[in-house]
This record gives structure tokens, sequence and C-alpha cells, in this order.
């Protein structure tokens, strides 16, 4: 019997998860935290991944320990404390700062389909992962990066493309990862055995 469902997400133990919404065939390391975001099918995180407002495209491979759209704090102010925003934690007669969590609710971070985010690395907010791009164990990731590209650093720089850039658009434009799982499972042994460019061939022309 396959492990993953179709229906409801496989969530190891010792995760924390609130405001998350799950596609098909996904799961959820032992000991990872997701926030406020959105799995697409088949994005997965290994352990201890902590993820927050943010969109992982179908098929994203996150690492263990990979941190997604890190929350900042408030750096203009007189202090950085959580007491700024998270004020009724010091006191019964003062709220929490509203507008503070919904600035932070806002500023989300796109993990792009067939994405390989490495061990420990991270994501910040308001960064778009493009497709098929990798990003190396330990980056820290501040700008957008291109499909198919991978990046390495800090900060994450890009390093070479994983494909001739031809390649990489036809790739994009085939976009695979919006195929039935059917047909992913049709084309199984092709995917195990072309390279990019011969799986092109027969499947794009």
């Amino acid at each position: 019997m396959a492990k993953l469902s179709v229906t409801e997400p496989l969530i190891q133990p010792g995760c924390q998860i609130i405001d998350t919404t799950f596609g098909a065939y996904c799961e959820v390391g032992t000991g990872s935290r997701v926030l406020h975001s959105t799995f697409q099918d088949y994005a997965y995180c290994d352990r201890m991944a902590d993820i927050a407002n943010t969109t992982l495209g179908k098929f994203a491979n996150i690492a263990a320990m990979a941190r997604i759209g890190p929350t900042d704090h408030p750096m203009g102010n007189a202090s950085l404390h959580h007491f700024l925003y998270r004020s009724a934690d010091y006191w019964d007669d003062a709220p929490d700062d509203a507008d503070f969590f919904a600035q932070r609710l806002s500023r989300r971070t796109v993990i792009g389909p067939d994405t390989w985010l490495g061990h420990g690395a991270i994501v910040k907010p308001e960064v778009t992962i493009g497709a098929g791009a990798i990003v190396a164990s330990g980056a820290v990731v501040t700008k957008d990066v291109a499909p198919y590209m991978i990046v390495a650093g800090v900060p994450a720089q890009p390093l070479r493309e994983r494909f001739p850039r031809s390649v990489c658009d036809r790739l994009v434009a085939l976009a695979w990862w919006d195929w039935t799982h059917d047909a992913l499972r049709a084309a199984l042994t092709d995917f195990r055995t072309l390279p990019a460019e011969a799986f092109l061939e027969k499947y794009h022309g």
C-alpha cells in the first residue's frame, strides 16, 4: 500500500501545524513547525523544518532544519522585543499589536514546483524560488531565484543553471508537475532513466 494519501497529509510526530492547508500526497517531517502556509500536491518537508507564511509549490523538496519565511522583529523601534507586539503576554490591559501580525502574514514566501532546499537553508520573507531551482545547504536566500538556478552562500548567490537555458525554458513550458497522478505513474520509468533533454524530446517535442 502507498505510504502517502490523496486526501490526508502524513504528519509525523511532534509537529505544530497552524492555519495550513495541504494538497494530495504531502508529508511533514518529525518535529516541524508550519504556520499560515500552503503545501501544494506532493510537497513535503523533512524533520524539524520551520515554515511560515509560505506557499510550497507542487513537488517541493524541503530538507531537514530548513527555515522558510522567518518572521522579523520591528527593527525601527526603540526595542526589538516581543513585548511590543505580544503585549498581552506581559500585561492584562495591553492587547497584542494586530497590525504588526497582519503585516507579517502579508509577507508571503513562494517556493516553486520541483524545487530543492538543502539542509539548514533559510529563505527570507517575500522571496520567490523559481521552478526547479536548488538552494544549497546552509544558504541564506534574500533575493528571488530564477527557475532551474543553483544558489549557495550567505547571502545566496547564483552558481550555475542546472541545464542550458533553452532546456530550462522547455521544462517550465512542459510543466510536468501539473500532470495527473496516473500520467506521472505512466512516465515513471522515463523520469528515472532519461536525461532532461531526452525526456523533453519524448514528451515536449
